[in-house]
């Protein structure tokens, strides 16, 4: 058994799914629209099998979370990139882009080497050795 994928609302699909391709080398499946609803959606996978829904549809409120606040429910979508200078790396790429950092890379309490970003809807990213 395994995690088949996770799905993130989105109010702008294109612009969420340029950031995972263009940050953890998602690979975008073709968009899916229903014309009826208009939800519109893509499935990127990634490298290791792992899959991320992207969707959006103008029904769908605005999350009333503060995404600088941790709170109960699903918090955040990890990325292993394969080392330290990797996570470094990608850390900083983000930053110079003007993604916000919400925790530098550190050695967590339990021995993680992460830092956490935020998406450019304020979604959470880990992104681990």
């Amino acid at each position: 058994m395994f995690i088949a994928h996770v799905a993130i609302w989105t109010h702008n699909l294109e612009r969420l799914k340029t950031f995972y391709e263009t940050y953890f080398e998602g690979k975008a499946g073709g968009k899916y629209t229903n014309r009826n609803t208009r939800f519109e959606s893509y499935f990127l996978s990634f490298e290791s099998g792992a899959r991320l829904e992207i969707m959006q549809m103008p029904t769908i409120p605005n999350s009333m979370n503060d995404p600088q606040a941790q709170a109960t429910g699903l918090i955040h979508i990890s990325f292993s990139v394969g080392s330290e200078a990797a996570v470094d790396a990608l850390v900083e790429r983000l930053r110079l882009d003007q993604y916000f950092i919400c925790e530098e890379p550190r050695r967590t309490g339990d021995g993680y080497y992460e830092s956490v970003i935020f998406d450019p809807d304020g979604n959470r990213i880990e992104i681990t050795v």
